[in-house]
């Protein structure tokens, strides 16, 4: 539990933005003047996930001097991509109809995740070349 605990206050917005994730992958969503927008479904999700993962990455690197690749990859990337296809599957079998999983979702999760580490890879390459 103390590991949990020190987890979350070295990492207090990605488990935020983690939290606020769960939570809106799960509440019932309101009608609103943007349905129409062709897509805002996957933009929506493309924005929570990517921003996540960008999230995780810049406070890795408040933690640490050197970025351990395999624990970002897992932490930032993977972690992530499999937290979306849970959800999209509890979302189909969990929700009583209110929400439905979407592997286009999951799609865009993962496109989501990828950009964000593409971004955190970005950074952090020229965070290192100025050093």
């Amino acid at each position: 539990m103390k590991k949990i605990l020190q987890k979350v206050r070295n990492y207090p917005l990605s488990t935020f933005c983690l939290a606020l994730v769960w939570y809106l992958s799960f509440f019932t969503v309101p009608e609103t003047k943007f349905n129409h927008v062709p897509f805002i479904d996957k933009w929506t999700h493309f924005v929570m996930y990517g921003g996540t993962c960008s999230m995780i990455w810049l406070e890795y690197w408040r933690h640490h001097a050197t970025a351990n690749r395999h624990k970002l990859f897992t932490w930032a990337w993977l972690t992530p991509v499999l937290m979306s296809g849970l959800i999209e599957i509890l979302q189909e079998y969990c929700t009583d109809g209110r929400r439905n999983g979407d592997w286009m979702d999951f799609l865009a999760n993962g496109v989501g995740v990828t950009l964000g580490a593409l971004l955190g890879l970005t950074i952090l390459a020229k965070f290192r070349a100025k050093r």
